[in-house]
């Protein structure tokens, strides 16, 4: 009977934090609070680069929509994780299920391409600043932010589809805080090499090679940088660039340390607390990282609080 397929199964359990039963209520004070301050935290982001014309540049449009991403993105899951240790019920629909991966895949190749974009309006501004207007116009601007959002979304929704159209023959148990794509291949019996190929594939797409594009930036940026005659100029252009490189680490570093971690079989209750990071802690920081560094945001958070 444990191996009867449950390809049919209409729900799967989401086993979440129940390997720490004495600290729920702590958990979920501590997830509240977090996702209380990504929603203010960013949304002050976009208030102010949507309200102060001195933010109306590409940076700050990019910024303002990576903002709004990041609320996207953390409240595909965190809602969930608030609900599962509130009223304790763990339960998720096949669909509903289904529907939390694939618009988890759709933010994260978002987030991959948005980052990719920041990266390029770096260059250009920085090695070459006399054709900044000419080709960051806000045209082009609205394009590459247009393109980031929806060039995920069929590869990422067929994706989701040859996940669940596969047979789950092993349990209905989710070792997971979300249904997130290596929990659920472990429930799957049969062979998933192509599935595994597929998903591959998609992750060199739209995760290496952006990833290749945004060091490619970056290496020349630096190049640029020490070329220019004063340390003021130097130290000036490495600021508009250090704070977007702190967030392309922590996202990245995270995520891939979560996944490599899940290949090597570790322990689930460090697979879940790497997830939070790129799920959560990213997020929350995202916005102090870029107002603590950015003395723009700061004049314009200051205007805004008057």
């Amino acid at each position: 009977m444990a191996k009867e397929n449950l390809s049919t199964m209409k729900e799967f359990i989401l086993l979440g934090f129940s390997d720490f039963p004495m600290i729920q209520d702590i958990l979920f004070g501590i997830l509240l609070v977090m996702y209380i301050n990504i929603l203010i935290g960013n949304g002050l982001i976009i208030i102010i680069t949507k309200c102060d014309a001195a933010l109306h540049t590409p940076m700050y449009f990019f910024l303002g929509n990576f903002a709004f991403l990041e609320i996207c993105y953390t409240s595909v899951t965190l809602p969930r994780m608030l609900s599962d240790l509130w009223t304790q019920n763990r339960n998720i629909s096949l669909l509903a299920c289904a529907a939390q991966l694939c618009f988890f895949l759709i933010l994260a190749v978002t987030e991959s391409l948005l980052l990719t974009v920041m990266a390029y309006d770096r260059y250009v501004a920085i090695c070459k600043p006399l054709y900044y207007t000419l080709i960051m116009n806000h045209k082009v601007c609205v394009q590459l932010v247009v393109a980031s959002w929806i060039s995920g979304i069929p590869i990422m929704i067929g994706q989701t589809y040859q996940v669940f159209s596969l047979p789950f023959c092993n349990s209905n148990i989710i070792n997971h805080i979300f249904c997130d794509m290596p929990p659920l291949m472990k429930l799957v019996c049969g062979n998933t090499y192509w599935n595994e190929v597929t998903a591959y594939s998609d992750a060199l797409v739209f995760g290496f090679i952006p990833l290749l594009l945004i060091f490619y930036s970056y290496n020349r940026i630096f190049i640029t940088i020490q070329k220019l005659p004063s340390v003021r100029g130097r130290s000036k252009a490495f600021s508009t660039c250090s704070s977007h490189l702190m967030v392309v680490g922590l996202f990245y570093g995270s995520s891939m340390i979560a996944y490599l971690q899940s290949k090597t079989g570790s322990l689930a209750s460090a697979e879940k607390m790497l997830s939070l990071c790129y799920t959560i802690i990213t997020p929350m920081f995202n916005p102090l990282i870029y107002s603590l560094r950015n003395k723009d945001v700061i004049v314009a958070m200051k205007k805004l609080f008057k």
